[in-house]
Parts: structure tokens; sequence; C-alpha cells
């Protein structure tokens, strides 16, 4: 349900959903207990849990970052959102955030994801006073989705945005520059925007993200963890907001605001908010 409304039934036809093998989005929404996957998603995020029953942690402590630095920037008095790699809607979503803190807030999700976009309209159910939208693109390809959400005419361009990328480009292969990925996005937002971005580290456990790492390989999903040092580089040319780059439990933490009672091994998460000068 979103507020009072009933979500519309997903639209099956025409879909390639690739049910025949794990699917990472899937596996994540198993994580945090959804039920949008199937019983090989399941055996593989299973095979995950076993390697590094923190998992779900992971997912949690991710979910939660976000809601925290959505609210935020909101109440810093952005009211423009991008959200790249928006994954398989799971309340509340950014738009539902954001727009509890300002009615009027702008959203446009990015996803080119057969089943995030089965379930997209789902993400269009905002507040009369704002908008929202939903973009078939992919984050590999930062010009053409620059220019899908320009076509939607509902980003301001001149204006602050929040772009966010959370839990994205550990999917994103060294040999596709992630960081040149990044600076084309922040290259085309103004002075006064914002980069959220999460990202996920074998800085404390080696070992299990190598087994994890392995476990999406066979599944077709190729994943690289990144140091601190690495994720920190994303932000280069922006100034980050307090307390920086740290371990995502700790970036500005509140009252039953995810799980917070964990270990940084736990977690294995790096997030971070930074503002373009």
């Amino acid at each position: 349900m979103v507020g009072d409304q009933q979500e519309p039934e997903p639209d099956w036809s025409d879909m390639e959903l690739r049910q025949d093998r794990a699917h990472s989005a899937r596996m994540y929404d198993y994580y945090l207990g959804g039920k949008t996957n199937y019983a090989v998603d399941r055996e593989a995020a299973r095979e995950v849990i076993r390697a590094f029953p923190s998992i779900e942690t992971v997912a949690r402590v991710n979910r939660a970052y976000m809601h925290r630095a959505m609210h935020f920037l909101a109440s810093q008095g952005v009211r423009q959102f991008i959200d790249v790699g928006t994954g398989i809607p799971t309340a509340p979503n950014v738009h539902q955030v954001v727009q509890e803190v300002a009615p009027e807030c702008r959203v446009v999700y990015v996803d080119n994801d057969p089943i995030v976009l089965v379930y997209a309209d789902s993400l269009l159910s905002g507040t009369p006073q704002g908008q929202t939208a939903y973009v078939d693109g992919d984050a590999t390809k930062p010009e053409e989705v620059l220019a899908a959400v320009k076509a939607e005419e509902i980003i301001d361009f001149d204006r602050p945005i929040a772009l966010s990328l959370h839990a994205l480009l550990h999917f994103v292969a060294d040999e596709q520059d992630p960081y040149a990925l990044v600076d084309t996005f922040v290259d085309a937002l103004p002075a006064g925007s914002f980069l959220s971005l999460s990202h996920c580290t074998g800085d404390f456990a080696p070992a299990p993200w190598q087994a994890i790492t392995d476990t999406y390989a066979r599944q077709g999903t190729s994943v690289r963890v990144r140091s601190r040092t690495e994720v920190a580089r994303f932000f280069d040319r922006l100034v980050l907001e307090e307390p920086g780059v740290t371990v995502g439990h700790r970036w500005r933490p509140e009252a039953a605001s995810g799980p917070s009672l964990v270990r940084d091994a736990q977690v294995s998460l790096y997030a971070g908010v930074a503002r373009k000068p």
C-alpha cells in the first residue's frame, strides 16, 4: 500500500524477467524480507548468507542510510532528486521520504531492470504538490540517462539537485570506469547540488566478501567491492558533509533508524553525502 491507495497489479506482458537465474535486485529484495523474488534468487541469497550472515544487516543499513540522507537533503532545502539504480520499490521510497519534509519535491527514478519497470507504478503516486517519474535508463550510460531525465521536464537543471547512487557502483566494474561515470553525472548538476552514495566494501571482512563476489559472478553479475580510499575518490571535487565517508550506520545516526548496535564488519558499507561547490 502507498498511503490509502492500492498498488496497481504489475504488467508482466512482454517482460523478460530472467527467472532462470538469480537476479541481484531480487536477491536484495530477499535480504530486506520482501516477496518480489523467486526460488532461484532465494537459493543464491542463502548462499551469500552462508558466506556472510550479516548481508541482511548490510541491506537494512543501506536502506536506513537512504532514508536519513534523503531526509537530510530535503531539510537542507533541496527540492529535486534523481535516484539512479532505484531497484525494486520498497516503501518508504525516496519520494515518500522527501515529500514528507516538503510536499513539492520532485523525484525522477532511473533503472533499466525489467523487474523494476514492472513495479514502477508504485513510484509514481506522490503528493499532488510534487511530481514523480520513472525513466528506463542504464546507469553505465550517464549521458543517455541525463537526456532521458531532461526529457521528462520535471527536473530543472538550473536549480540544485540531489543525485543518489545507492548500492549501485559496486556493480560497476573497473573497466567501465565508474569514476568517469560519476563525474559525468556530477558535471551536469548545477552548483549547490548534492551526491549521496553508498558502496559495499571488503575492508573489514575480505574473505567473506570474496565469497560473495564469487557467488554473484556465478549468477552472471559482476561485483567489485572497494576500499574506503576508493569510495572517497567518488567525491573528489565535492565538499563532504559531516561525518564524511563513513560506515553506513555511523552516518548521522538516529534513534530507530535501522540497525545501530552492530559492528563495522557486519555493515561493510561506506556512505557519504557531498555538495557541489
